[in-house]
């Protein structure tokens, strides 16, 4: 009777032990079940990441002809355009102090005409700056002290441009209210704040004539 129990409990743990070996292989198969698709995944996903890294590369290394043809395009157009801009200016002969009555205010006549890097008359917007001095007679410095400085005329906007503008002459026209000293000769200095920062200047000597 011992004999038969003992074989029975031996029986009874020889099947739990294969029970519990059944189980673990299960837990194993449903773990690689689980792990294997996602490697798979992670190991697809690396490739993908390598190949875009791969792209970017090249595409950081490729040069685009047509971009650079349009920049250096660019680059020329301006340089182009540049020597249309203004580059002197010229204080006609017809600047002059103009005749004074009882019914007009004295002033200064002032034409000024710009020209371009080769030298013909242009219009341009641009900003005008007007200051007189006294002129120092005999002397290498003829500018002395300023006697006055006139508001700047805005000439970028079309519209005020065109209204200085007098096409005939090529030229704009100002009139600078100012009532001179007979006794006293002037420099007019002319400036001009160009749309490419350049700034230019020219000077003319005014007398008062009787």
């Amino acid at each position: 009777m011992k004999s038969e129990s003992k074989s029975q409990r031996t029986e009874v743990r020889s099947q739990k032990s294969e029970v519990g070996n059944r189980r673990t292989e299960v837990r194993s198969q449903s773990l690689s079940s689980v792990f294997c698709p996602l490697s798979s995944v992670l190991c697809r996903l690396s490739s993908v990441v390598c190949l875009l890294a791969m792209l970017l590369a090249n595409a950081g290394c490729e040069q685009f002809p047509g971009l650079n043809a349009k920049t250096n395009n660019d680059v020329k157009e301006l340089s182009v355009y540049s020597r249309y801009a203004p580059a002197k200016i010229n204080i006609m002969p017809l600047t002059e102090f103009i005749s004074i009555d009882d019914t007009q205010q004295p002033n200064i006549n002032l034409y000024v005409s710009l020209l371009d890097s080769f030298g013909s008359q242009i219009k341009s917007p641009c900003v005008f700056r007007f200051e007189l001095y006294q002129k120092v007679q005999r002397s290498s410095e003829p500018k002395g002290s300023r006697v006055i400085i006139w508001p700047d005329i805005d000439l970028t906007d079309p519209a005020a441009n065109n209204e200085y503008w007098r096409d005939f002459l090529r030229a704009y026209e100002f009139d600078l209210p100012f009532e001179p000293d007979a006794s006293q000769s002037y420099m007019l200095q002319v400036t001009c704040l160009c749309p490419n920062g350049k700034r230019i200047s020219a000077e003319f000597a005014l007398t008062l004539t009787k």
